[in-house]
């Protein structure tokens, strides 16, 4: 048989009947505490605190171990075992139901929940049968002591319970004597009054049972200054009546004529409380119910229910708190109070609730709601202490040993809400808040928006599925329009509800006037406009302030130094102040990049905040602030695209900046630039198109446009790129202003050359030097460059010769290095087309060297690249596949996708050329595939010459010729004479092969047309 342990009573031990030594009073105090949580880990600190309280001894540590110790050899014998677990507790490993304490609590609830009477009679008397005594006899401190009151409330309980079931079953007889003894010893116990009254009129004492009534109305009144309660009262007026049904004992379905329910009822939410003297003698024991209604309008949100069910369910040593978080109108009221009826059955003693009006022009003081709260707790008014300090103390006492559920809903701070906390250990409290009280200890929830179905849902809850689904559309612009807001969505729902001769589209039509939205989302007395004024209105003037500006952004996504732009502040000024907005949740926090935080703010308080500073901020100062955005921008995409040396133009906009962040804080933001553009692409963007739609700062605009070159272009983000610099250019050649367009229409012939679009890039770039006409070097330079590049492509090499050569010394006159390269670069191609492999060699070593020192690594990569084009036309594959393999390292490093497989290509097809077949081909499948994605026609005209040549190479001429017949073909669209021949070739003997000798003449004598063209 196994050990059996006891603590309802003195605190033993016993195997096979036979008790066990387990020790002294201080080691049965440590397996008490044990046998509380058994099954579970107590960690050191919670033993010595519990078993010596406030008297902790010196070397408690040490004897405590002791007695851990002696405890384990003498529980051995059958396999008990006290374990120390990862955490640093120590767990008693028994079942529960082999403890006393919890097989008494479990026999309660199967008591409890027993389908009928007789049976619920025994177990009520077999849990009773297992005390033997006070609990943890002899047990002296404040743990010890709370556990005791908790355990003798559940004795009682279950007392009460038994009597109720007996008076059910007709046992009246056999209980006078034992509830007048009870009734003397809790003379203000009005359920124990109430069981004493109905035995005695059961058992035809009548007189008496009308005694009992009158003794204990005079002594309430004494005692307390109160009446009795509704039921006392109802019984008594019963008896008076001599009701029949009185008399007889109800059905064991029904509740106990007349008597109160038990503490541990639980009764559906809104009803009056009920009476179970458990509390201290001066107060009945009322089980509140005061939680509102439950929200018949709940939708979705079920993953957050259920982590809030889960959080407040965890086992711990203290009281749980729940902070809900979210901003104004995103459901928090009505998310804690269907919480908290869905944990109702957890806390049968009732539960508590309070508005505290945080946000309010009058926010609840706590020394009223606990007043509030004691009196639901059944202190009468007039002996509720005068003085917060007592207020607070009787609170806590009342709910050291219950079990109950407090909600304090729409906090201002945890100023406000700490003396309404409970410290008892089975209590929880959910408390909401806009704020996120971070001095507040306890678990956090934040609530979101809702998900657009999820919205959508809600509309159909208040509408009807019939009259949403005949008009989906509008329904769903609703809830867009709405942001996802459950009260933007609900006040909707609800207009539309009151009038259901609306269309739905003409509220959808209304929201989408940003003019009118605020006006229209409000019903009644309940508006959005108003619930964010009240978190507007609490706020300092500095942070309403923040907030006016933050309105100023273009994006619904930011940063902290565009905040610090508008504000004309520090970085960190602006990091401390979108804390505060982030603390109210007028702003989100969002995610976490490389560079920082990003901040997201909702439409409806983007709204709301824009009417705020279109009525408080002169024109002039709004202008201002973006004037300084704008320059902050340009400062920064400058200096990012000066870090990675990308482009060749060489012109920087710096001077167009009008505002910059600090040096420290600015090199901090670009430790990574790539990263930096890549978290800010979307608002860079919206920042040039912002001040492009104004008539001042275009030559900035179009200067921010031209910066964001070099991280296009790395980025290979070439519809941004194309959309954003076409608008710039218009922009400028409206404004007459020819330095921007001429800028401008020089990284847009780059762009053009990149896509393959060869006669626009040669028009942009001949439109930068007309309109360059005049200026020196540093405008003419980058566009000559591009320029003859494209001439190269098209293989007219003598006008390339001539516009490389001029932008080399255009190039060389502006200190112009990377452009210089580029030029340099440019005219060993040609070399090396023509066949003067050597002298293209020495042109890419030169500038391999020179792009080295000036740490210019787009053309160090470059450099490499046609290093390894020119080893391989010397039939040098292992020095062109180690060139290739480094300049794919340096691209890959920049994150320039799109040259790191202009170089990937090659090497596929040189692995190729060694034998190295299947790596090879490998290689050109994934660039195949990356250039398509790109739509780069050149890259993929090569790559698909590549693959011919390498299935011709392993004898395979009919998919050699397919592939050679897809690159000629791109290879005339593109207008690319010099490859367009090489193609031919490659075509040629793979028609040979096949056995077609005719098509392979054919392609032999265009081959020949196309060189001598």
């Amino acid at each position: 048989m196994a050990t059996r342990f006891g603590i309802l009573g003195t605190i033993e031990a016993r195997r096979n009947g036979a008790t066990i030594d387990v020790g002294h009073a201080m080691q049965r105090r440590v397996l008490a505490v044990l046998l509380v949580d058994a099954d579970r880990a107590v960690s050191a600190d919670a033993l010595v605190d519990r078993v010596w309280g406030d008297t902790e001894p010196a070397h408690d540590r040490r004897k405590l171990y002791g007695y851990l110790s002696r405890l384990r050899h003498a529980l051995a014998a059958d396999g008990t075992a006290i374990t120390r677990e990862r955490g640093g507790g120590y767990r008693l490993a028994v079942e529960p139901s082999a403890v006393d304490a919890h097989r008494f609590r479990e026999l309660s609830d199967r008591a409890r929940k027993a389908g009928g009477d007789v049976q619920a009679e025994a177990l009520w008397r077999e849990a009773l049968e297992l005390w033997r005594g006070s609990a943890f006899a002899g047990a002296d401190t404040p743990w010890f002591n709370a556990q005791r009151y908790l355990l003798d409330g559940e004795r009682l309980a279950a007392e009460l319970e038994l009597v109720d079931v007996r008076l059910r079953l007709g046992q009246h007889d056999g209980l006078v004597s034992e509830l007048t003894a009870r009734a003397e010893a809790r003379p203000l116990d009005e359920r124990v009054i109430g069981q004493l009254i109905l035995t005695l009129y059961r058992c035809e004492r009548q007189a008496e049972a009308l005694e009992a009534y009158e003794r204990a109305r005079r002594r309430l009144a004494d005692e307390l200054g109160v009446d009795p309660g509704a039921a006392l009262r109802q019984l008594y007026e019963r008896i008076l009546t001599g009701e029949p049904q009185l008399a007889e004992p109800r059905s064991a379905t029904t509740n106990p004529t007349g008597t109160m329910q038990p503490a541990a009822t639980t009764k559906p939410p809104g009803k009056s409380g009920t009476v179970a003297n458990v509390g201290p003698p001066m107060a009945r024991q009322l089980v509140p119910r005061l939680l509102p209604a439950d929200v018949s309008l709940f939708v979705g949100r079920e993953d957050e229910v259920e982590e809030a069910r889960r959080l407040l369910g965890e086992e711990r040593p203290g009281p749980a708190t729940l902070l809900v978080t979210g901003p104004a109108g995103v459901g928090k009221t009505a998310f804690a109070i269907r919480t908290g009826h869905l944990l109702a059955s957890r806390f049968p003693d009732g539960q508590i609730h309070a508005d505290l009006r945080g946000f309010g022009d009058e926010p609840a003081e706590p020394f009223t709601v606990l007043g509030t709260f004691l009196r639901a707790l059944g202190i009468p008014g007039g002996t509720v202490p005068a003085e917060l300090t007592g207020r607070v103390h009787l609170y806590r006492t009342l709910l050291a040993g219950r079990q109950t559920l407090v909600v304090l809903d729409n906090a201002a701070s945890a100023q406000q809400v700490s003396d309404l906390l409970p410290s008892g250990a089975r209590c929880a409290t959910i408390i909401t808040s806009r704020t996120t009280m971070a001095e507040l200890c306890g678990r956090r929830l934040s609530l979101d928006v809702l998900h657009p179905a999820t919205g959508l849902d809600l509309l159909r809850e208040m509408l009807g599925r019939g009259r949403t689904d005949a008009d989906s559309g509008a329904a769903r612009s609703i809830v867009e329009t709405c942001g996802g807001l459950p009260l933007a969505v609900w006040v909707a729902g609800a207009r539309l509800a009151a009038r259901p001769h609306w269309p739905l589209a003409k509220v959808a039509h209304a929201l989408a006037d940003e003019q009118r939205k605020l006006d229209e989302l409000a019903v009644g007395h309940i508006a959005v406009r108003a619930s964010l004024e009240l978190t507007y209105q609490q706020m300092s003037a500095a942070t309403q302030h923040a907030l006016q500006m933050v309105a100023l952004l273009p994006g619904p996504s930011f940063a902290a130094w565009a905040l610090a732009a508008l504000l004309d502040a520090a970085l960190p000024e602006a990091e401390a102040v979108l804390d505060d907005l982030v603390e109210v949740h007028l702003v989100q926090a969002g995610s976490v990049n490389a560079t920082g935080i990003r901040y997201q703010l909702h439409d409806l308080v983007r709204l709301f905040a824009r009417e705020r500073t279109e009525s408080d901020v002169p024109e002039r100062d709004r202008t201002a602030a973006l004037t300084r955005l704008l320059g902050a921008s340009l400062h920064l995409a400058d200096l990012a695209a000066d870090t990675l040396s990308v482009d060749f133009q060489g012109i920087s906009q710096l001077d167009l900046a009008s505002w910059r962040l600090a040096a420290a804080d600015a090199d901090q933001l670009l430790a990574d630039p790539l990263a930096w553009f890549n978290d800010e692409r979307q608002f860079l963007i919206d920042v040039a198109e912002q001040a492009l739609d104004g008539t001042e700062g275009v030559a900035s605009a179009a200067g921010l446009a031209t910066a964001l070159t070099t991280l296009f272009q790395v980025g290979s983000h070439f519809d941004d790129w194309e959309r954003l610099q076409n608008r710039a250019l218009k922009a400028a050649l409206s404004n007459g202003d020819r330095h921007s367009a001429a800028k401008v229409h020089r990284c847009l012939g780059e762009l053009t050359t990149i896509l393959d679009r060869y006669p626009e890039a040669v028009d942009h770039f001949e439109q930068a030097l007309l309109l360059a006409e005049g200026e020196g070097p540093t405008y003419r330079a980058s566009a000559t460059a591009g320029l003859a590049y494209v001439h190269r492509l098209l293989g007219q090499y003598s006008t390339a010769v001539l516009r490389f050569e001029e932008a080399a010394e255009l190039a060389e006159a502006a200190g112009n290095v990377n452009c210089l390269v580029y030029a340099t670069n440019g005219l060993g191609v040609i070399d090396l087309e023509l066949g003067r492999v050597e002298a293209a060699i020495a042109r890419f070593t030169k500038c391999l060297r020179v792009s080295r020192v000036a740490g210019y690594r787009p053309g160090e990569a470059q450099a490499l690249r046609c290093l390894g084009q020119g080893h391989r036309a010397l039939g040098a594959y292992p020095a062109a596949a180690d060139a290739y393999r480094r300049a794919v390292a340096i691209s890959e490093d920049l994150g320039d996708r799109l040259s790191a497989t202009h170089a990937t290509c090659w090497l596929g097809d040189v692995l190729i050329r060694q034998g190295e077949h299947r790596e090879g081909r490998r290689l050109l499948a994934r660039s195949l595939w990356i250039y398509r994605e790109f739509g780069n026609l050149w890259g993929e005209a090569a790559t698909l010459y590549a693959l011919a040549e390498a299935q011709l190479a392993v004898g395979r001429p009919a998919l050699a010729r397919r592939r050679a017949k897809a690159a000629v073909m791109l290879w005339r669209q593109i207008g690319s004479s010099r490859w367009l021949a090489i193609g031919l070739d490659t075509l040629a003997e793979a028609h040979a092969l096949v056995g077609d000798h005719t098509a392979a003449a054919r392609a032999r004598d265009e081959a020949e047309g196309a060189r001598k063209a």
